[in-house]
Parts: C-alpha cells; sequence; structure tokens
C-alpha cells in the first residue's frame, strides 16, 4: 500500500452570527506519489497546493459547508480541475461562502471515493450541520471526523452546539462502531483513536457537555431530531 496521509495547518477568523473567533484548521491530503484527495481546504491555497506538490488533485471533498472547511475549495480544485464534493443537505451552506457556484458532487451516505490504492467511505454524521460527514479509509485505519469530533470531544459551532442530540447519534452509531485503533483525523486539534474517545461517550450522554441530565439520541421517524431541528434526512 503507498497511500498515505498529510496534514497542513491553518488559521484565521471566522465570523459566527457577528463574533469573530480565530480558530486552527486542518486540511488533510490523502494520497501518493501521484494523486490526491484534499479534505477541508482552509483559506490558504497556496499553503495547500504547497503541500500537494506536482501531484494531482483529483478532488476536494469538504465535511462541511462551513466557510473555515471550504475557504480555498475552488482555488485547490481549480489548479486540475478538480471536483469539489458537499453533502447535498449542506449546499446552502457552501453558497453563504462561494454565492456564485455549487459543488460539482452532492455527496450521500456511504459514497466512495478512491484515490491511489484505497477508498473513503461517506458516513454521514450530522448534528454541527445538517450535511456534516465523516469519511472513513478502511485500509488506512483512519477516519476523517471535520468537526462531528474533536479530541475533547463534540464539535461546537461558536461554541454552541447546534443540535447536540442528533450530533451524538452521528457519532454513537456511525463513528463509536469502529474499530478502536481507528485514528480520529479531525478539522480542528490534534489526531487520537476511537479507542481514547469512546469511553467518554456515557458522560456525554449524561449531560456533562452541557450540564443538562439524560440526552435522548434517536431522532423520530420523519427526521426530526429530539433538538427539534429537522435534518431532512430523505431530501
Amino acid at each position: 500500500m503507498t497511500a498515505r496521509i498529510e496534514r497542513v495547518v491553518t488559521s484565521g477568523p471566522v465570523d459566527i452570527e457577528g463574533v469573530e473567533h480565530k480558530v486552527e484548521n486542518n486540511t488533510w491530503i490523502l494520497g501518493d506519489d501521484d494523486e490526491v484527495i484534499v479534505i477541508d481546504p482552509a483559506r490558504d491555497a497556496e499553503k495547500i497546493l504547497e503541500k500537494v506538490g506536482d501531484r494531482e488533485v483529483l478532488a476536494v471533498i469538504c465535511t462541511h459547508g462551513l466557510p473555515d472547511h471550504v475557504g480555498a475549495a475552488i482555488e485547490v480544485a481549480a489548479r486540475d480541475e478538480a471536483a469539489i464534493a458537499v453533502h447535498t443537505k449542506d449546499k446552502r451552506l457552501w453558497r453563504q461562502t462561494w454565492e456564485e457556484t455549487w459543488p460539482d458532487i452532492e455527496m450521500e451516505d456511504e459514497g466512495l471515493f478512491a484515490v491511489a490504492d484505497v477508498e473513503l467511505e461517506v458516513l454521514a454524521t450530522p448534528g454541527v450541520t445538517p450535511g456534516g460527514v465523516s469519511l472513513y479509509c478502511e485500509d488506512l485505519a483512519a477516519v476523517f471526523t471535520g468537526k462531528t469530533l474533536l479530541m475533547d470531544g463534540p464539535g461546537k459551532l461558536g461554541g454552541e452546539y447546534p443540535a447536540l442530540a442528533d450530533q451524538l447519534t452521528s457519532i454513537g452509531e456511525r463513528l463509536f462502531t469502529l474499530p478502536h485503533e481507528t485514528r480520529v483525523l479531525p478539522a480542528h486539534g490534534e489526531e487520537g483513536s476511537i479507542g481514547d474517545l469512546e469511553p467518554q461517550f456515557d458522560k456525554w450522554l449524561s449531560g456533562s457537555l452541557t450540564g443538562t441530565a439524560d440526552v435522548e439520541l434517536p431522532p423520530l421517524a420523519d427526521g426530526t431530531g429530539v433538538s427539534g431541528i429537522r435534518l431532512d434526512r430523505d431530501e
């Protein structure tokens, strides 16, 4: 197997409802000496493309439509005319950054991307955004979790959990069912493993994240989360 994973860290401000937050972002590059997929290209296309070098960019995949995940997407993709992939339910969020473009690929749950000698499986992990995804590479025992799961717990948006019950459902059903040795490669901060994080899940369920009582997980059959946010799972 020749595929490998590389990281590029960028930093800068993000405006969330009028409040500016300074954040560091991980952009992940998956591929070999000839071709790569770029995951969550944030802000600095020049820095990302410097790391890519003369390898062909086959696709740019955004785990969320948030500005700090898509800010360099068009420039990175343009160099090699690569396709840009965003989940269907985050298309409108994408348009808040790129008003006059649409992504080339509308990702769906269990979709597959191939690069070098490995595959990436799309895992729908809504919560922070309706169209949040994680990308699982079984061949390399790694999962790119975007903002869904960081090493300090479930990711937030501007210090808040937009739909915590839905996010915990995503983590419990899609991520903590992966092998414990699976590397967790988030959009912010350092990496860890499923085995590092899974023991904390019961504490999160008991309300430790918000100081509340138990959080009920399963969404209703019509796609409405316990949080009251309509996920529109069937669109």
